[in-house]
């Protein structure tokens, strides 16, 4: 329990400002290979080792054209997904102890669909996501999936920003 003092000649009121635990078992850190993601990813190794948690990273892949003279073609999916996994592996080999890490996931789909999913399945404490913090035209032609997330996600949300201020 916390104690908040307002007048300093009465006696401190008790306010319960936390539960009595915080547990944090299960973090699922999308990741798109931008520098903002692995920013996101920088908040959940220390969040991980000081709650003895353990990270899951997920990649969702989506529907990806490629132009030909007369159509466009859907480029192989397993192509991108064997290269999403190598680069996953990278990532995690040198970003994340191996005791915190609990599993690398790619996916195929709508990201925000495919992260809520995974982290009910994975039954997931915390989700940390980054936005790219696009505003005007370019938000509201790309959207922001981090919005999505927190809207659909089936626990809490920690949205990183792109260039805001840290607390790591």
């Amino acid at each position: 329990m916390n104690t908040l003092t307002e007048n300093p000649k009465q006696p401190a009121k008790e306010i319960a400002t936390m539960p009595p635990e915080l547990r944090l078992r299960n973090i699922l850190v999308p990741i798109d290979f931008s520098a903002a993601s692995e920013k996101a990813l920088s908040y959940a190794v220390p969040l991980a080792r000081q709650f003895h948690a353990k990270i899951t990273l997920l990649y969702v892949s989506q529907e990806q054209l490629c132009g030909t003279e007369f159509a466009y073609l859907p480029i192989e999916e397993s192509a991108v997904n064997w290269a999403a996994k190598e680069q996953m592996k990278t990532i995690a080999s040198h970003k994340i102890a191996p005791e915190l890490l609990g599993g690398t996931l790619v996916r195929h789909g709508v990201a925000f669909e495919e992260i809520a999913k995974a982290a009910r399945e994975l039954n997931t404490d915390l989700i940390i996501v980054n936005t790219h913090g696009y505003t005007g035209l370019k938000h509201a032609l790309v959207g922001s999936t981090a919005e999505c997330v927190v809207r659909h996600a089936p626990c809490p949300v920690l949205v990183v920003r792109e260039r805001e201020h840290d607390f790591i």
